[in-house]
Formats: C-alpha cells, sequence, structure tokens
C-alpha cells in the first residue's frame, strides 16, 4: 500500500526497501529492489539516499513502528509523509513527518496528525481531531469531530469514536467498537458499547 501511494504521489522518486533485521523476504516487493536491512541505514545514507517512510503496519502494538521511525531518523534521514492519490486531506489539516494517509481516507478540516501517524484505507478522521505520534487509525474507523487519539493509540478497523472524547496514550479500541466514553491511558476497548477488557482475575 505505501509503494502503491508513493508511486501515484512522488513517480520521481526511485525506490528501494529494507527489511526489519533479520526478516525474511525476496529481492524484491512489488518491482521495488530490496536492499537489505534496518542495519544498512549507515550505507545507504552515504549512497544519497536522503528519504524514508515506514512500511511496518500495527495491529494494536504501535512501538516497533515507532522503533524503526526514530532509527531512520536518528540516522540522518528524513521521514516522508505519503498520500494516497486517492485520499481527501483538507489544506488546514496538520500533518506531521512521516504521516501516511491512505487510500480512500478523509483527513478533515483543522486536524492535526503527529509524526508516523498511519490514517489507514477508508479510515475518517473529522474536523479537529487531535492524533498522537505513531498512533494507527485503522481500516474503516471514524472519528467524529474534536475527538484526541494519543501517543501509540490503536483504533481498530471499523471502530467509531463518538464526538470530542479522549482515546489515552498507548490505548487499543478493539474493531468494530462504539466507542462513547474516554478510554483510559493503555487501555483496551472492545464491543457496542465499547467496554474495557476485564483483566484476568478481576471482577
Amino acid at each position: 500500500m505505501i509503494i502503491e501511494a508513493l508511486r501515484g504521489r512522488h513517480p520521481e522518486i526511485d525506490l528501494c526497501v529494507l527489511r526489519a533485521r533479520g526478516g525474511a523476504g525476496g529481492s524484491e516487493l512489488m518491482g521495488v529492489p530490496v536492499v537489505g536491512d534496518d542495519g544498512d541505514l549507515a550505507r545507504l545514507l552515504a549512497d544519497g539516499v536522503r528519504f524514508f517512510a515506514v512500511g511496518l503496519g500495527a495491529v494494536g502494538d504501535n512501538r516497533p513502528r515507532a522503533v524503526l521511525f526514530r532509527l531512520a531518523s536518528e540516522h540522518g534521514l528524513q521521514a516522508l509523509s505519503v498520500q494516497h492519490p486517492s485520499a481527501i486531506v483538507s489544506p488546514s489539516a496538520t500533518l506531521a513527518a512521516g504521516c501516511q494517509v491512505l487510500a480512500g481516507a478523509v483527513v478533515g478540516t483543522d486536524a492535526q496528525l503527529g509524526a508516523n501517524v498511519i490514517v489507514n484505507s477508508r479510515a475518517v478522521v473529522e474536523h479537529d481531531c487531535r492524533i498522537g505520534d505513531h498512533a494507527h487509525v485503522a481500516s474503516g474507523a471514524v472519528l467524529a469531530g474534536g475527538v484526541t487519539v494519543g501517543a501509540a493509540a490503536h483504533v481498530g478497523a471499523g471502530a467509531v469514536v463518538k464526538q470530542g472524547l479522549r482515546i489515552g496514550t498507548g490505548s487499543i479500541v478493539g474493531a468494530g467498537a462504539a466507542v462513547v466514553d474516554d478510554v483510559a491511558d493503555g487501555q483496551t476497548v472492545v464491543g457496542v458499547p465499547a467496554r474495557p477488557i476485564q483483566k484476568k482475575g478481576g471482577r
């Protein structure tokens, strides 16, 4: 998906792929050459590579994406924001470095997206939302106006969040959930209406 979006918006850029260290893979991905792993960042910088986009997805745990983002940034590479040609982003929205707004997604008026945020396919981030660094709004999720999503939080596929609520830092909203109350930091909520998952041994 990232390769497709980059080709659509930036056909002038030559692309290459790095695997996560120790990861399996072939010599190319969607016709783009695989040139090493994340241990080769310094070599690529010396070879003239200047930009990066994190292609690793996240289901619930956004920490690996955050680690890769920081690693590439610390090596001096610049995070490239990615916007699929079919995405709609308001001119008044603010997207920090490395944001990815994918096919059919909508980002509304005065929304603010932090670094390395994913707004996945057909997700909607309405007006005045605030999305923290490394958060993921998954495919088909809808954030009504004025929602705040904390850093590294995950809003699952098809979830709906009522206007004005806060989704806490590092929290998880399960797929298909309907969120009608704030979600605390680190909490996981599921269902319609969304309720916290009971911890093992809890009452």
